[in-house]
């Protein structure tokens, strides 16, 4: 992610998490933090081009890496592009990160009345570790907590058939990513 995938990222955040979004500030101070020797975030988009040939932003993700252990901060994906692979690819992304930092072990929050990334999550070897109560605001939704151990050695779920054109989730990058890295706490 660089800062000129801020406005389209924020464009579909706000469709995704519109009571608990994170703000301009919020991501251009991640990726003010985003370099240099002692970077410890990974942030990457996914885009799609579109019919007229412009580049669209339909897919976004970051991971921090503190002393041998992940958090996903946050992934989301274009709605119309649900059920393609892109939340498997994006999750791949930050567990390639994650072994490249040389994380034992990757945690994450997800919403308990999200059962579409929990699925996600437990497909990639993530389990229940406990929950955060009223973790989501302004909604007071609490927080599932997954997490997976040694994400080097994690199932990489193949995408969907009807991803077929794009790529196998764990073996290429994702198409028309950018990486960067920066900071915050998103689930």
């Amino acid at each position: 992610m660089r800062w000129w995938d801020i406005e389209p990222v924020l464009v579909l955040e706000h469709d995704l998490f519109p009571e608990d979004a994170w703000s301009r500030g919020m991501f251009w101070s991640d990726l003010a933090h985003a370099r240099g020797p002692d970077a410890n975030r990974r942030y990457v988009v996914a885009e799609d081009v579109t019919e007229e040939g412009e580049r669209r932003v339909v897919g976004y993700a970051g991971l921090s890496a503190i002393d041998g252990t992940g958090d996903v901060l946050t992934i989301g994906a274009a709605r119309d592009h649900w059920g393609t692979g892109l939340g498997a690819r994006l999750l791949t992304a930050l567990l390639q990160a994650a072994t490249a930092f040389e994380c034992h072990e990757v945690l994450l929050e997800v919403r308990v009345d999200n059962t579409r990334a929990q699925r996600l999550y437990e497909r990639f070897g993530f389990e229940p570790i406990g929950f955060r109560k009223g973790y989501y605001q302004p909604g007071n939704v609490d927080a599932l907590v997954m997490r997976l151990g040694d994400p080097a050695s994690a199932p990489r779920p193949a995408a969907p058939s009807s991803a077929a054109s794009g790529p196998t989730a764990g073996h290429t990058p994702i198409p028309g990513t950018h990486g960067t890295q920066g900071t915050h706490t998103h689930g």
